[in-house]
């Protein structure tokens, strides 16, 4: 699930509907804000313009508003309150008798208001000058209108009455018709996410096809597949990463054709090397026995030369017959023969033939069997013991049991031990561990490439003292 998320795809998925959210609420905020501004504005102007005309169709003084005269009568103010009222709103009318030296204010609330209800910077400005605000009361939106009542003279002069009046308008229309915007808006912007979320998925999936395609190609080309080649479409970036991979791997497949060519000829060469000297070393062993008894009635130093000569004869031949296995590996031309074994024999009878029965301990079970390449298992268990008793101590112990995996045979030696650095690469050809002894560097390796080839595995850990060696063949 997290790579859904954090994938090429699914960031052009979350990037696409991000732009596509954000796209959608300024759209809708924008124009939500312009068509509430544009209805608000609308109504406030209606009502202030109906406002405006009713107050100058009064020419007559209400209730003779002038010095000398008697104040306003109750019927004129609601009179003036009913042809100022628009639907279900209300008036307010606040009124100070010009004649009254003290600030004594008669108040004429309406139906559902009062004087309680106007703002107070409202109520300041409205002496002077119509002012308009819009305010939320008890849940609804209203529009007051606070302005001054003059009276209009024959002359055209306007002499201050000191009556205001506060015009409540309900905005409640205006609220519905936003409020059923919102609901269109809203389904615009689904739409919109929707359009956005196909586009998103169209365009990522033109976008990774070419990108898949190079990563199948690539696979490909790690498995071997070294002709892989992709079709080139196009001249944007994707063509010329496409055009740039295939020549890469063209590159690619001509370097390592070289190699391979050059790796096959190395093996040939190793191969012929070390079948061209059996001839020789068999003739050279055959006379290994007649020199050896020669050695004892010739004089010390001769006797000592004829004797290096034997050694080094015997390490040249145990080389030829390493590389002439390590080639049948290379070559993939080594087989198995498997054949059920009783393996307390097959280890007490390898190790009788190299004259090591009365220098290692066995511990194994007697009628212990298992199905294994009688010759492979020789081999490898030769080079663990023999690299035991020249390069570790005494005691040498082989032991083995049956898993319900298969088998288990370890060889342990006493000694100083491999040093950890050499540890890793104690099965690498040619390898020798501290550079010590006079091996070639193989057995190891050979023994190894016989344990792969039952399907088995080969480990190797330091102990205290000396070093452990675990063979795995799993049942055949």
């Amino acid at each position: 699930m997290r790579r859904i998320y954090t994938g090429l795809r699914g960031r052009l998925i979350i990037t696409f509907t991000l732009i596509a959210v954000t796209a959608s609420a300024l759209v809708a905020g924008i124009g939500y804000e312009l068509v509430r501004t544009r209805v608000i504005a609308r109504a406030e102007q209606v009502a202030v313009g109906d406002v405006r005309d009713t107050l100058e169709g009064i020419r007559v003084p209400i209730g003779g508003l002038w010095p000398g005269e008697s104040p306003p009568t109750d019927a004129e103010i609601n009179g003036l309150q009913k042809s100022l009222r628009r639907p279900n709103g209300d008036v307010v009318v606040r009124y100070k008798d010009p004649r009254s030296p003290q600030e004594n204010y008669l108040y004429y609330p309406d139906r559902d208001f009062s004087m309680s209800d106007v703002p107070s910077d409202l109520v300041a400005k409205a002496d002077r000058e119509m002012v308009v605000k819009r305010q939320r009361i008890n849940g609804r939106m209203w529009l007051l209108i606070g302005t001054p009542v003059w009276r209009i003279e024959p002359i055209h002069t306007a002499q201050p009455t000191g009556m205001s009046v506060f015009v409540f308008v309900p905005l409640s229309e205006e609220e519905q018709l936003l409020n059923d915007l919102r609901q269109p808006l809203a389904a615009a912007g689904a739409i919109m996410l929707f359009i956005a979320l196909a586009v998103a998925l169209l365009s990522a999936r033109r976008v990774l096809l070419p990108v898949r395609r190079l990563g199948s190609a690539a696979r490909a080309l790690g498995a071997g597949h070294l002709d892989t080649r992709l079709p080139v479409h196009g001249q944007d970036e994707l063509a010329e990463l496409t055009a740039t991979f295939n020549d890469t791997a063209a590159a690619l497949e001509r370097s390592v054709s070289e190699l391979r060519s050059l790796e096959a000829m190395s093996r040939r060469f190793v191969a012929d090397v070390s079948h061209e000297l059996r001839t020789p070393l068999t003739a050279m062993t055959a006379v290994t026995d007649m020199l050896s008894e020669e050695a004892e009635r010739l004089p010390s130093e001769p006797a000592a030369a004829v004797r290096l000569v034997l050694k080094e004869i015997g390490r040249l031949r145990t080389l030829v017959e390493q590389l002439i296995e390590a080639s049948r590996f290379d070559s993939g031309t080594a087989t198995l023969h498997l054949d059920t074994v009783n393996i307390a024999d097959a280890i007490c009878d390898c190790l009788e033939v190299r004259g090591w029965l009365d220098q290692v301990r066995v511990n194994v079970p007697q009628g212990l069997a298992f199905s294994l390449d009688p010759r492979r298992f020789d081999v490898i268990l030769a080079n663990l013991v023999g690299n035991a008793l020249r390069h570790g101590e005494p005691p040498v112990v082989v032991t083995a049991r049956s898993t319900p995996n298969g088998l288990e045979m370890k060889v342990r030696d006493h000694g100083k031990g491999i040093p950890p650095s050499d540890l890793p690469h104690v099965f690498n050809r040619f390898y020798k561990a501290g550079a010590r002894g006079d091996g070639s560097g193989l057995g190891l390796s050979i023994a190894r490439a016989n344990a792969h080839l039952h399907g088995g595995t080969i480990s190797v850990r330091p102990q205290d003292p000396g070093t452990l060696f675990t063979v795995w063949l799993p049942p055949a």
